[in-house]
């Protein structure tokens, strides 16, 4: 028996992300890499990505977006993503690692929270880098997995591996989306939460959508 079944059972496991204990780090995402990721469907991944920026503005986490020589090679955020966040202006910076870049450790050190949510491209280079260096720091990792993309599904399966091996938690957007709601009693976001399944959730949204139409009354 673990020391906590020894004392006291029950209860929600420390290491589940609430509202109030984590940020999201979205790094990336931009024309250039998502030309070349060929991981996985673009058009999915630009769903994911969207999905889990809305779950992040549901939940009020504090959000940091990057991007990397935006003006010089690699183009502007995706649309998609910058929509969701109209008045939040990415951190543009030249290092492949955003752990390098002091405005993006200070904004993170100013949110106060030590589990962080990452996506972005490339897996193996720039997700890569951050994971590995917020480790170092202390910092509780979550990467997301189906918000990352690389070259190859071989390059982004290796770095998904890498950082897993180094400490990260490996998730989904609609997982990390779910643990913050975690109970459907929680009535202040749980209509944002299917309003989110519905439109980015693919077989998740239309269970919600045919359960609505069927059982309109919740009965």
């Amino acid at each position: 028996m673990t020391k906590k079944a020894n004392a006291q059972a029950g209860g929600p496991a420390k290491s589940l992300l609430t509202p109030d204990n984590c940020s999201l780090l979205l790094i990336d995402h931009q024309p250039v890499p998502f030309y070349t990721v060929q991981s996985m469907d673009r058009q999915m991944l630009i769903n994911n990505i969207v999905g889990l920026a809305k779950t992040a503005k549901l939940f009020a986490l504090p959000t940091v977006l990057t991007t990397v020589t935006a003006v010089s090679f690699d183009g502007p955020l995706l649309p998609e993503l910058q929509a969701v966040f109209p008045d939040k202006q990415p951190i543009d910076r030249t290092s492949n690692n955003p752990w390098e870049d002091e405005r993006v450790v200070s904004a993170l050190q100013r949110a106060g929270r030590q589990k962080i949510v990452m996506g972005g491209f490339w897996t193996g280079n720039c997700l890569a880098l951050a994971v590995l260096s917020a480790l170092e720091d202390g910092y509780e990792v979550y990467v997301v997995a189906d918000t990352c993309g690389d070259v190859s599904a071989m390059a982004h399966d290796m770095a998904i591996q890498r950082v897993i091996q180094a400490g990260a938690v490996p998730m989904t957007w609609q997982a990390v989306m779910l643990e913050l709601q975690r109970d459907w009693a929680r009535e202040k976001t749980a209509p944002g939460v299917k309003d989110i399944g519905k439109h980015h959730g693919g077989a998740m949204g239309q269970a919600a959508i045919y359960a609505e139409a069927m059982i309109p009354d919740g009965k």
